[in-house]
């Protein structure tokens, strides 16, 4: 029988600092928080979660590009629309799903959350 050696405690803070590194900042450096986390931490909960936040900020990246290619080169009435309502996915994704993955990791600290609508590229 293998007992679960890692502090819940640690896990707990690492695991909601990986999720919450999106609300540092738009740019590059908010996924150094994960991906530094992912290079020290021995737990494999953590390091899961580090991947996923990683995931989700290239997630958040990708759609942002394709955001702004679509409204810099297509700024049409019909296309418009579209954009914004891109624009409000884009932002719900950016503030609420990592406050939920957040809670996850506070309340069930011995599972790393999963983001939806997402491509895994770790």
């Amino acid at each position: 029988m293998v007992l679960n050696t890692y502090d819940a405690d640690k896990r707990k803070l690492l695991s909601s600092l990986c999720h919450g590194a999106i609300f540092f900042s738009t740019l590059v450096l908010s996924a150094g928080i994960p991906f530094a986390i992912l290079i020290i931490s021995d737990d494999p909960v953590v390091q899961e979660s580090a991947k996923e936040s990683l995931n989700f900020h290239f997630n958040v990246w990708f759609y942002g590009l394709i955001l702004g290619i679509i409204g810099f080169f297509w700024w049409t009435i019909i296309v418009l629309p579209a954009i914004w309502i891109g624009a409000a996915f884009l932002l719900f994704m950016t503030w609420i799903v990592p406050i939920v993955a957040i809670i996850s990791c506070l309340n069930n600290p011995d599972a790393a959350y999963r983001y939806p609508f997402i491509f895994r590229f770790l």
